[in-house]
């Protein structure tokens, strides 16, 4: 008997080729290929099951989290999987792993910040995974300030070895996944002491387990940090603490791809220049916004689904109830987080373009456009992931109650992702960085430096300050190049607003810290305008398949105007815009919705998530969600007996009046 589609009605009304869509999501239609084939290959094999996760004990929870480790790696070796193949694999396995930190950070760092000696040595015994490593940066008492960072390295002349050491209780690395109860090897970071001077913070290569029996080697403490918010969800990687004491390691483990220390102790820079650092950085940050993408569109395709599904009031001479997506309360706020999710897609697309374009520069030495390149990422890291993690707590809320439930996906979901928000930088801390190129920019501008890239629209702030936008109809807001003005004033005038108001004070760090929050606002509003402006480029190219331009337009017009709506008192304020044509901007927003509504589900499938990686009875592609509700329910290890256990202990004598009253 074929299964029942309970959206298939809802598929019929699509306007545009979804087949097509799905490959301008992936990227390519190889990209979109490789991404399918693996993502079923996953969901059929039964080791990768997921759905108990969040009832297993912590201890379960992490030997599953072995297991499914050590089968991935197995399969990759057995298909023979490409890097891509294989990093997709982990992606739809779907659970975070210490090969998550040895993948994404440990060979990262290695490959950007050692020389070539040190790669052709550790990097054969990383991808083999013969070593396992992780990055232990983060320490009790520093993590987003780096320069505060209190555990030592104090070259010995005498036995050509770096002293490792933690100094203090607040100098223990803290956080760093995979370390508490996996990772062989670490790339420690601490403060290089040689010949009575301290040089800053530096990488290094530790050994912290013996590959023998897995067992600390002497002087190195280790173990898990504990439980951390949620059920499963990040639970099942041991982010670790460590400390050192006094812990021996040869010289050539310092990583010297930029400076090094010579046999007699003798700190120097090498050739190679400095900067190469932010490759590695570039590198993280845009895999981080790629994620943001992917966490969000799961939320949304989850509530978009359900929403569907759900129908509540408005019944007319009994027949049935209304769908809660043709509110235009669940209109307004889920659609903006679809238009959000693919908005952050195309900027995540254009970050890979930027790594590739900074990479090349770095090696032939032009280092013209770092500040902007570290600005511009640091901006979409925090802008991104605060945006998702405040998205997918509100897709548990447009869920209803149900929501709330384990078997909806959404909780873990939520609880897995939020600490994106923190590590890496930061959020705020990333703003104030941005604000801070801002700033400079600003006070750059009569000195006859042009502004690249991203920041160049300043290079037209005289225009951009006196400009007034030209609406006079609610349609005048589908122009792209009118939305795109109005969104280059309002980050033009935040910012040199601020920099005026910074130079009211006599001492700039003094107004630096008085006027923190402002400098974050612009910072934000120079960030959603590099979003806006990546979203028009992709509309600019030639995309094929019927239909697909026109939802991507309406998607683009649908994330620009819910800003503008949210944002509204920056845009009037700014006097770029009236606060009619602010009104006239909402109005075509409501009409939008309605375009975006009979194309809804549609525009989530092209997500092509497997129910398997959805993980979420709200969300199932067939929309069949109240029995298998039901079913869950009874999965559940209270149901295991009829009587619970405690009963005869407690509750019986509750009912029974056998309770025993203590006399003082």
């Amino acid at each position: 008997m074929e299964a029942l589609d309970y959206h298939a009605e809802e598929r019929r009304k699509a306007e545009f080729d979804v087949e097509e869509m799905k490959i301008v999501w992936a990227g390519s239609r190889q990209a979109y290929e490789i991404s399918d084939r693996v993502a079923r290959l996953v969901a059929s094999d039964p080791v990768f099951r997921k759905d108990n996760r969040t009832m297993l004990s912590r201890k379960d929870l992490f030997k599953d989290t072995l297991r499914k480790a050590a089968h991935a790696w197995k399969r990759i070796i057995e298909l023979r999987l490409s890097e891509e193949e294989a990093s997709k694999l982990r992606f739809f396995v779907d659970q975070p792993v210490f090969t998550d930190l040895h993948w994404g950070m440990f060979i990262p760092a290695i490959k950007g910040q050692g020389n070539e000696e040190q790669q052709q040595k550790w990097l054969p015994m990383a991808y083999k995974m013969q070593i396992i490593g992780c990055y232990a940066q983060t320490e009790l008492g520093h993590g987003s300030n780096v320069q505060g960072l209190e555990t030592t390295a104090t070259f010995d002349p005498e036995t050509d070895e770096f002293v490792i050491h933690s100094p203090t209780l607040t100098s223990s690395k803290w956080w760093p996944g995979g370390l508490g109860k996996v990772s062989t090897h670490a790339l420690v970071y601490a403060r290089l002491i040689a010949d009575g001077q301290d040089h800053g913070v530096h990488g290094f290569i530790v050994q912290l387990r013996s590959l023998d029996d897995h067992l600390p080697l002497p002087g190195i403490t280790v173990g898990d940090i504990g439980m951390k918010f949620g059920s499963g969800a990040y639970n099942s990687m041991d982010n670790g603490v460590l400390r050192f004491d006094h812990v021996r390691i040869p010289r050539d483990q310092m990583l010297m791809g930029v400076s090094q220390v010579t046999r007699e102790g003798k700190y120097m820079q090498s050739d190679v220049p400095r900067q190469l650092v932010y490759g590695t950085m570039v590198y993280v940050r845009q895999k981080i916004v790629a994620d943001a993408s992917c966490a969000l569109s799961r939320a949304v395709c989850i509530a978009t689904r359900y929403s569907a599904v759900r129908r509540q009031f408005g019944s007319h001479n009994g027949g049935p109830e209304t769908q809660v997506i043709d509110y235009k309360t669940q209109q307004s706020r889920l659609f903006p987080l679809l238009a959000s999710a693919y908005a952050f897609r195309f900027v995540g697309e254009w970050l890979k373009w930027l790594y590739t374009d900074v990479t090349q520069r770095l090696q032939a030495n032009d280092f013209s456009t770092l500040p902007e390149v570290h600005a511009c990422t640091a901006g979409l890291k925090s802008v991104t992931t605060s945006a998702t993690a405040d998205a997918i707590e509100e897709c548990r809320k447009l869920c209803g109650g149900h929501g709330y439930l384990s078997s909806s996906g959404l909780p873990e979901l939520f609880a897995v992702y939020v600490p994106a928000c923190t590590y890496e930088g930061d959020n705020v801390v990333l703003l104030l960085q941005v604000a801070r190129f801002l700033m400079k920019t600003v006070s750059q501008l009569g000195s006859g430096k042009k502004p690249v890239g991203t920041i160049a629209y300043m290079g037209r702030s005289e225009h951009l300050l006196q400009c007034r936008c030209e609406v006079e109809r609610a349609e005048d807001w589908l122009k792209p190049n009118v939305i795109l003005e109005a969104f280059e004033a309002r980050a033009a005038r935040m910012s040199v607003t601020c920099a005026k108001n910074l130079n009211n004070f006599p001492n700039q760090e003094e107004g630096f810290a008085q006027l923190a929050t402002d400098l974050a606002e612009a910072a934000v509003a120079h960030v959603q305008l590099i979003i806006v402006s990546k979203f028009i480029e992709k509309l600019e190219e030639d995309i094929p398949g019927k239909g697909v331009k026109r939802q991507l337009e309406i998607l683009f017009n649908v994330y620009a105007l819910s800003l503008l709506h949210k944002h509204l008192g920056d845009f009037v304020a700014s006097g770029c815009i009236t606060p009619k044509q602010g009104a006239l901007a909402n109005e075509q927003l409501r009409l939008l919705y309605s375009q975006i509504r009979p194309n809804a589900i549609a525009l989530v499938d092209a997500f092509n998530y497997t129910d398997h990686y959805l993980g979420s009875v709200l969300g199932r592609y067939d929309g069949n969600v109240y029995p298998k509700l039901y079913e869950e329910a009874w999965k559940d290890p209270l149901n295991e007996t009829v009587v619970p256990d405690g009963y005869h202990e407690y509750i019986r004598p509750i009912l029974k009046q056998h309770i025993r009253v203590a006399r003082l």
